[in-house]
């Protein structure tokens, strides 16, 4: 599995673009640092912190669970 490929990386991706956001624009709603947004996306951080994922959700309008299973290709 490529690093993109994970579950995380793809439905984060498609969420931020859904939205119409940007990497930046994200990280800053999520009060993250953009670099943080870039790993998540790229499969680099396949096991980010509980709270980073929870501002990720809420800058996203989204449960939890929308983040990990969000798969509307």
């Amino acid at each position: 599995m490529s690093k993109q490929e994970y579950p995380l990386s793809k439905n984060l991706k498609k969420l931020r673009k859904k939205r119409g956001l940007s990497q930046d624009r994200l990280a800053k709603l999520a009060d993250l640092a953009n670099n943080t947004i870039i790993k998540i996306e790229q499969g680099e951080n396949i096991n980010p912190m509980l709270d980073t994922l929870k501002k990720i959700a809420k800058a996203l309008e989204v449960g939890l669970d929308g983040i990990k299973k969000y798969d509307h290709s």
